[in-house]
C-alpha cells in the first residue's frame, strides 16, 4: 500500500513541503528510519535526529526544521501522525461467527453481527450487543450487560452485572467486578464485608490489560465515558472517575474517592480514601494524592501539592545540601 505525500497531506489537513508526488510506503521512528517511509516530529528530544533521518518525508510543526527534505506541516504532528497510522494499518474487521467451543447460556441474549470465540463463556442473562467481539477464554458473568460496538480481548474476567456502555475496549488479562477490599476486624479477627454493588463502564472506554476494577460495597463503581486507562491500574470500590481522564500505568485510587472530568494522572500516582480531586487536575509521576485538591491545577511529590509549591520545596533542599557541603569544608 502507498501513497503519495500529497494524498497524506489531504488526509492530515497538512501543507506539503517539497516534492508532493513522493510515494510513501510506510511510516517509521525518526531514529530508526527508512526509506520510503515518513516519520514524524512531536517531542523535541528527538530533534537531534533530523539531520540523519532516511525516511522519505517528516511530519512537523515547523517547516524551516525540514532544511531541503520533504515534509508536511501541521498544527499538531501527533495527532497526524495517528491519521497517517490509520491509513496504513486499518484496524483488522472480525466477521460475525460464534465459536462452537464458546459456552453460552440458553438464556443470553447475543446481539447481531457478535463474534464470539473459543473457551469464552457466557452466563445466565448476560446482554451482547451488536457487532461486539468477545475472545477466547474470556468469561461474563451473570446479568451483565454489554453495549454495541465493544471489544472484550482474551482471557478478561467480568463479573455478574456488570454494564458496560458503547464501543468499550478491555484488553486481555484485565477483571472487572471482582470485590472490593473490605473488612472490619473485631478482636484481631478479620470479616469480610460483602461486596454487593457493581461496576459501570462508560461509552466509549478503553481498559489496558492487567486491570483491576473493584465491585462497589454498596451502589456503583464508575469510570465516566472517554476515560482512558493503561494496562496495571487498580481501581477500588466505590470509587466514581469522571469522563476524559488519562489514567497511566501503576495508577492505584482506594476505596470511595471521586476524580472530577478529564483529570490526567501519571505513572504510579496513588490517591488515598474518601477524598475529591476537582476536574482537569494533572498529576505528576509518582505522587501521593493525601487530600481533597481543587481542579484545574498541576500537582507533584507525596504529600501531591501545587508543583510550584514543590518545586520550591525542592530547591530550598538542594540549597541545604549546598550549606551542609560547605559548613564541612571550613570544619
Amino acid at each position: 500500500m502507498s501513497f503519495t505525500l500529497g494524498e497524506i497531506a489531504k488526509c492530515v489537513n497538512g501543507k506539503v513541503v517539497g516534492d508532493s508526488s513522493c510515494l510513501i510506503n510506510g511510516v517509521s521512528e525518526i531514529q530508526n528510519s527508512k526509506p520510503g517511509t515518513i516519520t514524524f516530529l512531536s517531542n523535541p528530544i528527538y530533534k537531534k535526529h533530523l539531520s540523519t533521518t532516511t525516511a522519505s518525508a517528516i511530519i512537523l510543526s515547523d517547516r524551516k526544521l525540514l532544511e531541503g527534505k520533504n515534509g508536511i506541516a501541521v498544527t499538531n504532528p501527533q495527532l497526524a501522525i495517528s491519521e497517517v497510522l490509520n491509513l496504513f494499518f486499518n484496524e483488522k474487521t472480525f466477521t460475525p461467527f460464534i465459536h462452537p467451543k464458546a459456552t453460552i447460556s440458553k438464556n443470553a441474549h447475543i446481539g447481531h453481527a457478535v463474534r464470539i470465540e473459543a473457551g469464552a463463556v457466557i452466563n445466565d442473562y448476560v446482554i451482547i450487543g451488536e457487532n461486539s467481539f468477545v475472545g477466547s477464554n474470556t468469561v461474563i458473568g451473570e446479568g451483565t450487560t454489554i453495549g454495541i460496538n465493544c471489544k472484550i480481548l482474551s482471557n478478561v474476567t467480568l463479573y455478574d452485572k456488570i454494564i458496560l456502555g458503547k464501543n468499550v475496549i478491555i484488553h486481555s488479562g484485565s477483571v472487572i467486578g471482582s470485590d472490593g477490599y473490605g473488612y472490619v476486624t473485631i478482636n484481631d479477627q478479620h470479616k469480610k464485608i460483602p461486596q454487593t454493588g457493581n461496576v459501570i463502564l462508560g461509552d466509549n472506554v478503553e481498559i489496558g490489560s492487567n486491570c483491576a476494577i473493584d465491585r462497589a460495597t454498596i451502589g456503583n463503581t464508575v469510570i465516566g465515558e472517554m476515560t482512558k486507562i493503561d494496562n496495571l491500574v487498580h481501581i477500588a470500590h466505590n470509587v466514581k472517575i469522571g469522563k476524559g481522564c488519562l489514567l497511566t500505568s501503576g495508577f492505584a485510587i482506594a476505596g470511595s474517592s471521586e476524580v472530577g472530568d478529564y483529570c490526567t494522572f501519571a505513572g504510579q500516582v496513588g490517591v488515598a480514601p474518601h477524598i475529591k480531586i476537582g476536574d482537569k487536575s494533572i498529576f505528576a509521576a509518582k505522587s501521593g494524592v493525601t487530600k481533597s485538591l481543587k481542579g484545574n491545577k498541576i500537582y507533584a511529590g507525596y504529600p501531591a501539592r501545587e508543583i510550584k509549591d514543590y518545586n520550591k520545596r525542592l530547591a530550598a533542599i538542594n540549597e541545604i545540601e549546598k550549606l551542609r557541603k560547605k559548613i564541612e569544608k571550613l570544619i
